[in-house]
C-alpha cells in the first residue's frame, strides 16, 4: 500500500516466502517504517481504536451468530438462553451490544476530528468519501443487528424504519415488500437482516483496507494541515504510532469495559427485554441513540418522501464535503471562523439527537426544524461562504516549526467539552424515556447496586418464598431452571435441596408409551412451569390482561431519574431503575383513587404504574407470607425481598460480572500506565 519495499528477512524459510508472496514487506513498508507526522495529536489514535473495535465486533458476532436461532418465535429466547447458559455468555453478549455503540462512539470523533482538520481536503478526497461509505455501512449494519434480539423496541423500530422506503416513488412499496419478505415485518425480514448483518462486517472491512490503502497513498493529514517536507517531519509508523495508539485503546478499553461490566444497559431501552408484539405498540418508538440526529431530521420534516430525502441527505453531502469548503487552509487551528462555527455545528448535532428522543410534538417539532435548517446551513452556505470570506492566520512552513510551539491545552479542553456533551446528550435520552406522569419512584439501598454489589442470600430465599406462595399463582418464570436455584451467585441452595424444591411441583411430560400426556414430578432440570396452559386462559383468569413473565421484568421496566441524577447514576453506575419500579408498583396500590380520578372497571389504582389504572389486585398485604428467619411480614418487606429474586432471575451472572470488571480495570489501569511510560520514553526525542 505504501510502494515497493527494500525489506528482506533475514530467515530463509521467510526469504523462500517472500520472493514468491511478498506480504511481509507489505506490512514493513505500510505499518513499520511508514513516515508519520510527527505532530499527530491523541484524535488520530480514534483510527486505531475504530479498527481495535471492528475486530472485536466480527470476533463476537461470529461467536453469538454460533447459538442465535434467526426465527420470529425463537429469537428473543435464542439470545436469553445464551446469556444465561452459554459459558461467558452474558460477557460476549455485553462486548457485542456495548461494542456497537463505542463503535460509532469513536467514528462520530474520528469524524469530527477529520471536519476539524480538514482531513477531506486535497489530495484525500477520495480517502473521505471511503470513510463516508464506511460509515453508511456501519448504520445499515447496526440497524439489522439491533433487529435481531426480536424485543418490542427492535421490532417497532424495523417495522418504522423499513416503512420510510414506501415513500420512494413508483418502487418504495416493491422494497418493503423484499426487506419484509411478505406484508409485515415478521420471520422473512428476520431471516434477511441475520443474514445481511452477519455479511456487512466483512464488506466493511474490505472498505477498511481500501480506507487505510488511499490513508497510505495520500499520506496522513495532521493538526496543523502541512504536508511533510523534510525527515525531520516525520517518523517511523513503529514504534511511534503504534505505542501512542496502544496508550489512546488501553484507555478507551477503559470505557468500554465501564459499559461492559458496570452498565451494559444504561445505552439500550428497556422495552427490548420485552418480547415482540406486533400487537402493543410502545409508547414512544426510538432508535438507538447513534441515529437519534437523523431521526429528528426525519422527523421535523412533514412530507414523508422529503423527510426521508432529508435524511439521507444529512450523510450523503458529507462525500462532497471537499467541494464544498474551498479554503486553502486546511485546519480550523488557523481559522478563527470556521472553529466557531464548527463547536455550533457540534452542539446542533447533540440537540438534534437530543430532540430525536423526544415525542415529535410541540415545541420539539419547531426546534427540530429549526436545528435542521442550521445542519444543512453549515454545509451549503457557512463552509463555501468562509472559504471566500475568511482570512486565516499563518500557518506555519513545516511541521518542525509547528511543534516548538505546540500546547496541549486545546486538546485537553476539546476532551473536556466532547465528555460534557456527550454525558449531557445521554442523560437527557435516558431522561426522555421516562414513563409518562405521576410519582417517578423512590430510590432503594439495594444489596447488588454500585460496582461491589452482591445479591443478599436472605432475601433471595425469602424472595423465592414469596414468589412461590403470591405471584406463581399468575405470573411464570419461564427462564428459569430449578437447577439455577443452586448456581453461584444465586440463593445458595444445595444440591438436594434444589431436588426436594423442583419434586414439590408437576410437570407436565409425554407422551408416554401409550401416547399419553402425563404429570410427573419436577426434576432439577425442569423449567418453573407456567400457571397457564396458553396466554388466552391466562387473559381469561385476569379480565383480559395477560400477566407477564417475570424472568426479565426488572429490566424490561424502567423509568429517568432527570437532571442531575442521571449524571449520579452514570459515575456512580446505578442502574436499579428497573428495581426501583417493581418494588413501587408492588407498594404502590391504594383502596380508593384521588378525587378527579376514574379507574375503569375490573381495575385498580396504582399511583406508580403509567396511567395509574392496573388490570392485577393489590398481591401483597401484611402477614400474608411467613418467613423462616423472622424477618418482618410487611408489604416493604415482602416488596424488596420478591425484587432482588426477580432481579437475580433477570441476571443471574451479575455478580461474576462485577467481578471479573474489578480484574479487567485494574489489569487496564496498569497496561495503560506501563504504555503511557513506554510512549514517553519512545518519544522522549521525537519532540
Amino acid at each position: 500500500m505504501s510502494g515497493p519495499s527494500d525489506y528482506q528477512p533475514s530467515n530463509p524459510a521467510l526469504q523462500w516466502i517472500e520472493r514468491r508472496l511478498p506480504i511481509l514487506g507489505l506490512v514493513h513498508s505500510s505499518f513499520v517504517v511508514y513516515p508519520t507526522p510527527r505532530n499527530l495529536n491523541y484524535w488520530w489514535t480514534f483510527g486505531a481504536i475504530l479498527s481495535f473495535m471492528l475486530g472485536m465486533q466480527i470476533l463476537t458476532g461470529v461467536i453469538l451468530a454460533m447459538h442465535y436461532t434467526p426465527h420470529a418465535d425463537l429469537a428473543f429466547k435464542s439470545v436469553e438462553l445464551l446469556v444465561r447458559d452459554v459459558n461467558y455468555g452474558w460477557l460476549l453478549r455485553n462486548m457485542h451490544a456495548c461494542g456497537a455503540s463505542m463503535f460509532f462512539f469513536a467514528v462520530y470523533i474520528h469524524m469530527l476530528r477529520g471536519l476539524y482538520y480538514g482531513s477531506y481536503k486535497e489530495p484525500r478526497e477520495v480517502l473521505w468519501i471511503l470513510g463516508v461509505i464506511i460509515y453508511l455501512l456501519m448504520m445499515a449494519t447496526g440497524f439489522m443487528g439491533y433487529v435481531l434480539p426480536w424485543g418490542q423496541m427492535s421490532f417497532w423500530g424495523a417495522t418504522v424504519i423499513t416503512n420510510l422506503f414506501s415513500a420512494i416513488p413508483y418502487v418504495g412499496e416493491s422494497i418493503v415488500t423484499l426487506l419484509w419478505g411478505g406484508y409485515s415485518v415478521g420471520n422473512p425480514t428476520l431471516n434477511r437482516f441475520f443474514s445481511l448483518h452477519y455479511l456487512l462486517p466483512f464488506l466493511i472491512a474490505g472498505v477498511v483496507v481500501l480506507h487505510v490503502w488511499a490513508l497510505h497513498v495520500a499520506g496522513q493529514n495532521n493538526p496543523d494541515g502541512v504536508e511533510p517536507k523534510t525527515e525531520k517531519d516525520t517518523v517511523p509508523f513503529t514504534p511511534h504510532a503504534t505505542i501512542k495508539d496502544g496508550f489512546g485503546v488501553a484507555c478507551f478499553l477503559l470505557l468500554y469495559a465501564w459499559f461492559i461490566f458496570y452498565m451494559p444497559n444504561y445505552l439500550g431501552d428497556a422495552d427490548n427485554y420485552i418480547p415482540a408484539n406486533p400487537g402493543v405498540t410502545p409508547p414512544h418508538i426510538v432508535p438507538e441513540w447513534y441515529y437519534l440526529p437523523f431521526y429528528a431530521i426525519l422527523r421535523s420534516i412533514p412530507n414523508k418522501l422529503a423527510g426521508v430525502i432529508g435524511m439521507f441527505s444529512a450523510i450523503i453531502i458529507l462525500c462532497f464535503l471537499p467541494w464544498l469548503d474551498a479554503a486553502k487552509t486546511k485546519s480550523s487551528k488557523y481559522r478563527p471562523l470556521a472553529k466557531q462555527f464548527f463547536w455550533i455545528f457540534v452542539a446542533v448535532c447533540i440537540l438534534l439527537g437530543y430532540l430525536g428522543a423526544q415525542p415529535p410534538e410541540g415545541i420539539y417539532v419547531i426546534a427540530g426544524r429549526v436545528l435542521t435548517v442550521c445542519y444543512f446551513a453549515y454545509f451549503l452556505i457557512v463552509l463555501p461562504l468562509l472559504s471566500r470570506i475568511e482570512t486565516p492566520r499563518p500557518v506555519p512552513n513545516s511541521i518542525s516549526e509547528a511543534i516548538l510551539a505546540k500546547s496541549g491545552k486545546a486538546v485537553a479542553s476539546i476532551a473536556v467539552a466532547l465528555v460534557a456533551a456527550g454525558a449531557l446528550f445521554v442523560g437527557t435520552l435516558g431522561d426522555a424515556r421516562a414513563e409518562e406522569g405521576g410519582p417517578k419512584p423512590p430510590g432503594n439501598n439495594w444489596s447488588f447496586a454500585g460496582p461491589f454489589g452482591k445479591y443478599d442470600r436472605g432475601a433471595l430465599q425469602r424472595g423465592l418464598k414469596v414468589y412461590k406462595e403470591v405471584c406463581s399463582n399468575c405470573h411464570s418464570l419461564s427462564y428459569i431452571a430449578f437447577r439455577n436455584l443452586g448456581d453461584p451467585g444465586g440463593p445458595g441452595y444445595s444440591v438436594a435441596q434444589v431436588a426436594a424444591f423442583a419434586s414439590d411441583y408437576k410437570i407436565k411430560d409425554g407422551p408416554n408409551d401409550a401416547g399419553d400426556m402425563f404429570e410427573r414430578p419436577g426434576r432439577a432440570a425442569d423449567y418453573f412451569p407456567s400457571p397457564f396452559p396458553n396466554e388466552q386462559a391466562a387473559r381469561a383468569a385476569n379480565g383480559g390482561a395477560a400477566p407477564p413473565d417475570l424472568s426479565l421484568i426488572t429490566k424490561a421496566r424502567s423509568y429517568g431519574r432527570g437532571f442531575p441524577m442521571f449524571l449520579v447514576d452514570f459515575f456512580s453506575q446505578y442502574q436499579e431503575q428497573g428495581p426501583d419500579y417493581v418494588s413501587a408498583v408492588l407498594q404502590g396500590f391504594e383502596d380508593k383513587a384521588p378525587e378527579g380520578v376514574t379507574i375503569p372497571e375490573g381495575s385498580y389504582y396504582n399511583k406508580y404504574f403509567p396511567g395509574h389504572a392496573i388490570k392485577m389486585p393489590k398481591p401483597l398485604s401484611d402477614g400474608q407470607v411467613t418467613y423462616d428467619d423472622g424477618s418482618p411480614a410487611t408489604v416493604a418487606q415482602y416488596a424488596k425481598d420478591v425484587t432482588t429474586f426477580l432481579m437475580w432471575t433477570a441476571e443471574p451472572h451479575m455478580e461474576a460480572r462485577k467481578r471479573i470488571g474489578l480484574q479487567v480495570f485494574v489489569f487496564l489501569i496498569i497496561f495503560a500506565f506501563l504504555m503511557y511510560f513506554t510512549k514517553k520514553k519512545v518519544w522522549a526525542d521525537s519532540h
